[in-house]
């Protein structure tokens, strides 16, 4: 990887000589545009619809949700005024706050998240978990609207405050209209201190200022708070090669450059032209299991048999690289978190035993069909995890076809059950278990047994918190056992940024964002 860093450096500073009077032309046209180096173009940037990271990367400058999370991961009011609730917490009572604008100009009122809301509880990627059980949803004043539901769910202003995925409101006419479709870029209309601006295919995804922003007074403090625009725009800028992510951040292409591959971190460690942030919570791969179709529907034993063939040290070591950067913990949530638990980890997670895998397939009538592995080289890593387990799985005599595409691709097809058995892609921590997104029975894997739909509606039944630990426990052991998704391992992934940059700290609390950043 360092030989490649080293490659394209090289081809960056032949460019740079070949039309340096180019680059000076535009880089002084780009003066207060942040260029941010992604992994590759989002398919869409409805950001209700889909769990990308890219997507809600992007999304979040442009819409905003009723609430936000702090730095601690505690939900603030953002577009919420303040709550009540009423009815033993069936009822919940959320005033707005007045004079908000969208980007058209126009004010939010309660109509407009009524609207939000209802289409996001219906198609929206997280929309269930909360609304599935919504007895009536309406605008009770221009500034209030009442949510009723038929039981307590203790994850409500969680679930209200998530973006990715997440219920951001979008004015009434625009969201009405658009039903489980995903939005076009001329209905991307939020409230957020960003607007769109323009996309440009395989180029950028362009943001530019909201002059009409209306910030909370609150100092900023993670994602709530007051939110400060200092930039003119922020271009997004889809660059596949990391090597070249990299190099760009160092020519003073890029300001800040996305996902870096582990193999890097203690050269760039030592490069004062950059600054490193790393995530401030760990994330984790996850090998997604299809229970809509194909083999390894509902049979769960040959599931197993996969999980025991998997050494997942090892494919940690290969994709992350330093032992700082990674933790082989098949725990769902990190040591010393309150929802961290045991259950089920032991007897199941690392531990690479391809004779033992072997038996485990024939007795659970596996005859070496062929177990389609859908995998994306955008994020090296998911690409490296999906070749160690590749060839260990082999060791225990399970063919496995390794479907190699872009991520736009991937995330077109994982959602037709008719084309993968297993899909690679990684998850960042969330503050609440009910956000991973095998929790949601409507996310491609579609996870959706008896017993676990039983244990989440306990789980979301109370807000006690000693209660609510004791069934995810429940729910951790029973991941184990049917095998939705198959954990890889704790990983610190981290960003490079240019040292001009001001204001982001040393570590992200899940995403980057630049509202109250500035040169």
């Amino acid at each position: 990887m360092l030989k490649q860093l080293l490659r394209c450096t090289a081809v960056v500073a032949t460019g740079l000589l070949l039309t340096s009077q180019g680059l000076l032309t535009s880089q002084a046209m780009a003066a207060g545009i942040l260029r941010y180096a992604t992994i590759g173009e989002p398919p869409s940037l409805d950001t209700q619809m889909s769990t990308a990271t890219i997507v809600g990367t992007i999304g979040e400058h442009m819409f905003e949700t009723l609430y936000a999370f702090d730095s601690k991961y505690k939900p603030q009011p953002l577009l919420a005024a303040g709550e009540r609730l009423e009815d033993g917490g069936r009822k919940l009572v959320i005033a707005l706050r007045q004079g908000v604008k969208f980007h058209t100009g126009e004010e939010m009122t309660s109509a407009d998240v009524v609207a939000s809301l209802k289409r996001w509880g219906e198609f929206g990627a997280r929309g269930s978990l909360l609304m599935k059980n919504a007895v009536s949803l309406s605008a009770t004043a221009k500034y209030e609207v009442t949510l009723v539901l038929s039981e307590p769910n203790g994850a409500w202003k969680n679930l209200l405050a998530y973006p990715e995925g997440g219920p951001v409101i979008y004015p009434a006419a625009i969201v009405s209209a658009a039903g489980n479709k995903p939005l076009g870029p001329q209905d991307y209309v939020g409230t957020g201190p960003y607007k769109f601006g323009e996309w440009r295919p395989n180029r950028y995804v362009e943001l530019t200022r909201f002059d009409g922003y209306s910030s909370r007074s609150e100092p900023g403090d993670g994602y709530a708070g007051a939110r400060k625009v200092n930039f003119d725009a922020i271009r997004f800028i889809p660059v596949p090669d990391v090597g070249t992510r990299v190099s760009g951040v160092q020519a003073g292409d890029y300001d800040y450059a996305e996902f870096i591959s582990g193999d890097l971190y203690d050269t760039l460690k030592s490069d004062s032209a950059i600054t490193i942030h790393r995530n401030g919570a760990p994330l984790f791969g996850l090998f997604f299991v299809n229970s809509k179709s194909g083999i390894l529907k509902e049979n769960f034993a040959l599931r197993r048999a996969i999980q025991t063939a998997f050494k997942e040290e090892e494919a940690l070591r290969v994709s992350f690289g330093p032992k700082s950067l990674w933790e082989a913990n098949g725990a769902l949530y990190p040591a010393g978190n309150p929802w961290y638990t045991e259950a089920g980890v032991q007897q199941s997670y690392n531990i690479g035993n391809a004779a033992k895998a072997r038996q485990m397939a024939k007795d659970a009538g596996y005859d070496g069909a062929p177990i389609r592995l859908l995998v994306s080289t955008n994020y090296q890593a998911h690409f490296d995890q999906a070749t160690v387990f590749t060839k260990q799985l082999a060791d225990a005599g399970i063919n496995v076809q390794m479907m190699v595409v872009d991520w736009a691709t991937l995330l077109k097809m994982r959602g037709q059950a008719e084309q993968w058995d297993i899909f690679v892609t990684h998850h960042g921590f969330v503050p609440d278990p009910i956000l991973i997104t095998f929790m949601n029975e409507s996310y491609p894997g579609w996870w959706n047994t008896p017993e676990k739909a039983k244990l989440t509606a306990a789980f979301t039944a109370t807000a006690d918190p000693a209660a609510r630990e004791k069934i995810w426990a429940e729910l951790q052991a029973l991941f184990y056992e049917q095998v939705p998704a198959i954990k890889v391992g704790n990983a610190y992934s981290y960003d490079i940024a240019s040292k001009k940059l001001k204001g982001m700290g040393d570590s992200t609390v899940m995403w980057p964002h630049f509202w109250n950043v500035s040169y």
